[in-house]
């Protein structure tokens, strides 16, 4: 593994150019931030579909990250790391972001990791390991010691917990409409049997389906989709009143309370302790 982002001989084309490498160092290590010359540059910004030769791995401090991908999405907050397979398509909206780390891992070394798309929760040991591991000069052969600590760093990153943060779609064509309706317009309130109906299906059609293809009900659905739009908004900086009527909740209380349950504590708290106005 390697620092890369800290390396002055280095431009920013040249690692670029590394991190879609399947050969080279199995791991680089950069760390970004939101200044227009940074080779990771953050901030708020929406990279369009693409894909990597390696996997990615980040974590950022602050804001919040939106990850699309063809089985659905995930909202990555601070303090979590995202992972994304080697080859996988997808599509990044960042808002608010001011610093974070990540890993590129050749498709050797992302072997163990999941398949798919998830945000995982990382140990103290993972987020010391990283900034250890970021320390190691671009050039220089790895010792005998550092193999042993970046199998360690693997190590962690494979035992890491799967966070529940991610918004599966159905592949159904009839189902994929409705789900894309509750998207484009989450304060829709009409029952399942008037959507159902509409996508060409019947109510009972319709649960039983769904729940094949996503593993949630209707209802678990759209309240998780609720809650990765009120994430998604609220780092943008919209008024809690704003979110909640923009997402068909009768009063901003009820948004709250929902937000509560899914997070364990209210938006403004849910923000402020990861560096976020809300």
């Amino acid at each position: 593994m390697r620092l890369a982002s800290d390396t002055p001989r280095m431009s920013k084309e040249a690692f670029l150019e590394i991190c879609e490498r399947a050969d080279g160092p199995p791991v680089l290590t950069f760390w970004g931030s939101h200044s227009a010359e940074d080779r990771t540059r953050m901030g708020t910004r929406e990279i369009d579909w693409h894909a990597h030769r390696r996997g990615q791995l980040f974590c950022i401090a602050n804001g919040l990250i939106h990850i699309r991908t063809a089985h659905g999405s995930w909202m990555l907050p601070p303090l979590r790391a995202g992972w994304i397979p080697p080859g996988m398509m997808h599509k990044v909206t960042i808002s608010g972001v001011l610093d974070g780390w990540g890993m590129m891992l050749t498709p050797e070394a992302s072997a163990g990791l999941p398949d798919r798309p998830c945000v995982m929760g990382i140990s103290d040991l993972l987020r010391s390991l990283v900034r250890r591991v970021a320390e190691w000069p671009l050039e220089a052969a790895l010792t005998p010691e550092q193999e042993r600590l970046l199998a360690v760093l693997l190590d962690e990153v494979r035992l890491a917990p799967n966070e529940p943060l991610h918004l599966p779609m159905p592949t159904d064509p009839r189902l994929l409409r409705l789900a894309l309706r509750l998207l484009e317009a989450p304060d829709d309130d009409r029952t399942l049997d008037v959507l159902a109906r509409d996508a060409g299906l019947s109510e009972r059609t319709a649960r039983r389906l769904f729940a094949a293809e996503t593993g949630l009900s209707v209802t678990q659905w759209r309240q998780q989709a609720r809650l990765t739009q009120a994430l998604e908004r609220l780092a943008k900086g919209e008024p809690v009143a704003e979110v909640a009527d923009a997402l068909g909740y009768a009063t901003p209380s009820n948004f709250i309370a929902m937000f509560r349950r899914a997070f364990g504590e209210p938006p403004a708290r849910y923000f402020a302790r990861r560096g976020v106005a809300a």
